[in-house]
């Protein structure tokens, strides 16, 4: 393994690599600061993405649930 992409660097992240490939990319960042800065920018994203807010707005929730009522009472009623 001589090679690090940025999906090795993702799945280190997200600690979904091998133990033997976690310490191969732990020392290659230590000693790489290209690649450093390449994992820097994506724990970035990572922290962005953990604090949006991915919930639906009460209103878009609320004409679902009134869409479903309607749907359901036009299926009972035939």
């Amino acid at each position: 393994m001589t090679h690090i992409t940025q999906d090795d660097l993702v799945q280190y992240l997200y600690n979904e690599t091998s133990d033997r490939k976690s310490e191969f990319i732990k020392e290659a960042l230590e000693t790489d600061m290209e690649l450093r800065d390449t994992f820097d920018a994506l724990l970035l994203s990572q922290r962005n993405l953990e604090e949006i807010d991915l919930s639906p707005r009460k209103e878009a929730v609320d004409k679902i649930l009134q869409y479903a009522a309607k749907n359901e009472k036009q299926l009972h009623s035939h």
